[in-house]
């Protein structure tokens, strides 16, 4: 019989075997005043289920960041709040990660996606948590200024915005479609010495199951997740408004 290799035994015996989700739902569960039997069994149950989604989701996250390098980013131009042309590696600042949102606010809308809305502003108050690690850009279409003002509207302080020069950018990630309807994306770059090379970008458009919306794994909109603890879900009818 085959003897395993000395990696192998140095990771199996230095990770701790797992507890089943069921015995650690069933000793950690935390019950509440007037819970039936029947209740706290199906809490019970989804608690263990809640369990195995954090492992798998923990598991989705190390392969995401055992992905191998991707294409060498091409050489986008950017403009930034005071007009000077940038390129994508003077987004980096300090960091070697860099992660983009190009959000749908091009010249021919009169207001922003009510979307991409309620997702960048989820991000600018945690700006400056993200800071510490990576470092945060939003693209757009239109004018900085013009994003500026809208930002400031809205109340944002710390998310820095970018204008795209030219149409480099949105024709390589398909942004644009032939009736001018803009797509929005998130995307993770990474530098390495002086290049810069794609590392993941969100591509879970189109795998949604019937009866689902399109969204990410993990949905990373707090909105969404939110939502997803009710009794009532996501709904239907309904959709992020710029004002209410």
């Amino acid at each position: 019989m085959a003897q395993p290799s000395t990696a192998s035994s140095q990771a199996s015996s230095s990770t701790p075997a797992l507890k089943d989700a069921k015995s650690l739902a069933k000793a950690n569960a935390k019950p509440y005043p007037g819970d039936s039997p029947e209740y706290r069994a199906a809490r019970e149950a989804l608690l263990a289920e809640e369990v195995e989604l954090r492992r798998h989701l923990w598991r989705v996250a190390e392969q995401r960041r055992a992905l191998p390098l991707g294409g060498e980013a091409e050489p986008y131009r950017f403009l930034d709040e005071n007009g000077k042309e940038v390129g994508l590696a003077d987004l980096f600042g300090p960091h070697d990660t860099l992660v983009t949102y190009f959000w749908m606010y091009g010249p021919q809308r009169e207001r922003p996606c009510p979307m991409c809305t309620s997702f960048l502003g989820s991000l600018d108050i945690p700006l400056r948590d993200l800071d510490q690690r990576v470092a945060v850009a939003v693209l757009g279409r239109s004018p900085v200024s013009r994003q500026l003002a809208f930002a400031r509207e809205r109340g944002w302080r710390n998310l820095r915005f970018f204008q795209l020069v030219g149409d480099q950018f949105t024709t390589t990630f398909k942004l644009i479609d032939d009736k001018g309807f803009e797509y929005p994306a998130l995307t993770v770059w990474v530098r390495r010495g002086d290049k810069v090379f794609h590392f993941w970008s969100a591509e879970s458009g189109g795998t949604e199951d019937p009866g689902q919306d399109a969204h990410g794994a993990p949905e990373i909109a707090p909105l969404w997740n939110v939502l997803d603890l009710t009794p009532g879900g996501r709904g239907t009818g309904w959709y992020p408004k710029l004002d209410y």
